[in-house]
């Protein structure tokens, strides 16, 4: 199963820093997300564009996680040559993770 199977999700950015909030479609997905969905794995799925570190924040009363993923985008808006250059898509790429089949019911 992918990750927008269960959540949609918003991306921000400030300067080089970029952070892309995950929030579950149903309630119940919360915590199921919380347990898969941990700063080193989104720092993995990441692994080959990302060169800094990666911050969860738990939201429980939105049902959401905030990834705040450093140094993710080459020297910021106002530096870089990239397409992308407020890391929009990234969210979108993280929505693509993959995680195991859920096993109890929602």
């Amino acid at each position: 199963m992918r990750l927008h199977e269960l959540a949609h999700a918003r991306a921000g950015d400030k300067g080089n820093t970029s952070d892309i909030s995950v929030i579950a479609y149903q309630p119940g997905d919360y915590e199921f997300l919380r347990q898969q969905l941990t700063a080193e794995r989104v720092r993995e799925h990441f692994a080959d564009i990302l060169p800094g570190p990666v911050d969860r924040y738990e939201l429980p009363r939105l049902h959401a996680l905030k990834f705040v993923l450093h140094d993710a985008l080459d020297g910021g808006a106002t530096r870089t040559l990239n397409l992308d250059v407020h890391g929009k898509s990234l969210s979108s790429c993280l929505l693509e993770l993959e995680l195991p089949e859920r096993q109890e019911p929602r």
